[in-house]
């Protein structure tokens, strides 16, 4: 089975990752600091518990669905993809705050299962099914604690 977060396996390793974390750990690529980057995955685990619900892209209805196998598959995210503007973090955070709040995410999206995705669309890819959701999910976490080199 794939790395997901429903996986309680997969989600204490990206915990573990976590706490190698710090305030002055520096990106690899991308513009964003770590505080950005921990707001970004926050958003968007948020996204997929129905906390909030960005706006489908327009573009995203007439060929998401296409891409959707490849978002989903094994491959990993590419560097500098773009970002969807409720993802994107510019100004100041605080880094405790925000890994506190990643945490408590991370540990309510695992504890929530299936149940507690959302049935609303992601903005580009259109309907994910809690599975869906899942794998996205660790791969977008895998992909940005990589980033930062953990």
């Amino acid at each position: 089975m794939r790395n997901n977060l429903h996986n309680k396996s997969d989600v204490i390793e990206i915990l573990s990752r976590i706490e190698k974390l710090s305030s002055s750990s520096e990106s690899l690529w991308g513009i964003m600091n770590v505080e950005q980057m921990l707001s970004h995955l926050n958003a968007f685990l948020e996204t997929s518990l129905g906390v909030n619900s960005p706006k489908r892209l327009f573009i995203g209805t007439i060929i998401g669905k296409f891409f959707k196998a490849r978002y989903i598959r094994e491959k990993q995210f590419s560097k500098n993809s773009r970002t969807h503007k409720t993802y994107i973090f510019t100004d100041l955070r605080d880094f405790e705050i925000e890994k506190l709040r990643c945490v408590e995410l991370l540990n309510q999206f695992q504890k929530g299962g299936i149940s507690k995705c959302t049935s609303k669309p992601h903005s580009f890819f259109g309907h994910l099914t809690p599975e869906e959701w899942a794998i996205v999910q660790w791969k977008h976490f895998d992909h940005h604690l990589r980033q930062f080199g953990v």
